[in-house]
């Protein structure tokens, strides 16, 4: 680690230091340092598996956060199991625990420079359920008849694994033969607009991405408000489209309601397949979690796993940190945990989802179908604003339980008749209207 490096992470540590406790800063940063920077990646060295998992889940982005701040070159950040750090590591891990000790060895860990697909996003350890069934049929289809689905576009909240599905599809076609195909995130490719418009290279920037047969662009909703973005994409679009590649996207919400996008872009979002990946059921918590247990060689009695799926309702990553929270503890114990331990330790650390404020939702909401939060407070019949308003009381009453007088009341004074009407309206239309179903979906994961 040259002085730079080291004097980048340490300058990390010490802003990490300022958010977390003595114990947990000593317990998971004592033994990390970078190996080093290579086209705007960090690779960290860990001492083990079990720590590079815990970092990953509880302090991945505010570490990322934290090192973009202090160089603007820095796009993305890997963790990287070293045996020498291994070695005077005083985390405790188990000595039978093979899996936490295991190294990967560096090249597994490398982002391709050629399309910036991630390895180890694959089908085989893409877990299926109810949630995301029609998703992952959708994308394993593609791979065997491509532009059959053209484009494809998934959508669904944050943590739910829309980046793997998509990253999995590129992976697949890419082993099955010599296809050229990348993956980007909409902030990269708007970097990379708006550098090629600013340096008079819009023509080279053109040429590299119509080169591709399956390009792949991850979080589109950045799109927004973006217009020369959104115009050069559009002409890419067409001419990828006209020319038979296959396209993917990713968003967190429906293209139709991603705000300060262009009408002729949302068209062509939804000319192919659209499907959404939602929260997981019950069966599908209680799936995600003996799998991820399993993968840590954890095994903690059944009524754990059970409880952890019943109580925890949100994404697959607060499953994994509710999961991790209790393999840490477990490990630190040297013991499984007993119910009762669990239970409290859950109700300590996992984030519950009514511990939300009315105007948070209706923020939410309101940024969800793209309309000003202070419109859904008037007395307004415009039909823009009728549908949220009615989509944010019939959720304050069947989610958070509020009365009728209440929600009334702290929205725009109305009769709590009009609340009743409202919440009414959304039980009828949610019988027949499938894409309101799938919207309420998604604001759900959001809060």
């Amino acid at each position: 680690m040259d002085g730079d490096t080291k004097q980048l992470w340490m300058n990390t540590l010490a802003e990490v230091e300022i958010t977390v406790s003595k114990a947990n800063f000593t317990t998971w940063f004592k033994n990390t340092n970078i190996i080093k920077e290579e086209g705007g990646i960090v690779y960290v060295s860990v001492p083990n598996e079990f720590v590079k998992d815990w970092i990953i889940n509880k302090y991945h982005k505010f570490i990322l956060k934290t090192l973009r701040n202090l160089s603007d070159s820095i796009r993305g950040l890997e963790y990287v199991v070293s045996r020498e750090e291994a070695r005077v590591s005083e985390t405790p891990v188990p000595r039978n625990n093979d899996s936490l000790t295991r190294e990967l060895p560096l090249h597994d860990l490398y982002i391709n420079k050629d399309d910036n697909l991630n390895p180890r996003y694959v089908f085989d350890s893409f877990i299926i359920g109810a949630f995301n069934e029609l998703a992952y049929t959708a994308a394993k289809t593609i791979v065997e008849k491509p532009v059959l689905y053209n484009p494809l576009f998934i959508y669904g909240g944050t943590g739910l694994g829309k980046t793997h599905l998509i990253q999995a599809v590129g992976n697949e076609i890419k082993n099955k033969g010599n296809k050229k195909v990348y993956y980007i995130t909409s902030e990269k490719f708007t970097v990379d607009c708006v550098t090629a418009i600013q340096s008079g290279k819009t023509n080279f920037f053109k040429e590299k991405y119509r080169k591709y047969d399956v390009l792949i662009i991850d979080d589109v909703q950045f799109f927004s408000g973006k217009e020369r973005t959104q115009e050069e994409l559009f002409h890419l679009f067409n001419e990828l489209y006209n020319n038979n590649k296959q396209i993917i996207f990713s968003s967190d919400k429906h293209p139709t309601y991603i705000p300060n996008l262009e009408d002729r872009l949302k068209s062509r979002f939804s000319a192919g397949m659209t499907v959404d990946v939602s929260l997981p059921e019950y069966e599908s918590r209680l799936a995600i979690l003996k799998t991820k247990a399993g993968e840590n060689s954890f095994n903690p009695p059944g009524e754990i796993i059970e409880y952890i799926a019943s109580l925890v309702q949100g994404n697959i990553r607060e499953l994994e940190g509710a999961l991790n929270s209790i393999i840490c503890q477990s490990q630190l114990k040297n013991r499984d945990l007993n119910l009762q331990e669990v239970k409290a330790l859950i109700k300590n650390n996992i984030r519950q989802k009514k511990s939300i404020s009315i105007k948070e939702v209706i923020k939410i909401i309101s940024d969800f179908y793209g309309v000003e939060e202070d419109n859904i407070y008037e007395k307004t019949r415009r039909k823009d604003i009728v549908k949220p308003r009615q989509v944010a009381m019939y959720l304050l009453r069947e989610d958070f339980s509020i009365s009728f007088p209440s929600i009334g009341q702290k929205m725009g004074g109305r009769d709590h008749t009009t609340v009743i009407h409202s919440c009414d309206k959304v039980k009828n239309d949610l019988k027949t209207d499938s894409l309101l179903m799938q919207e309420l979906e998604q604001i759900r994961a959001l809060f």
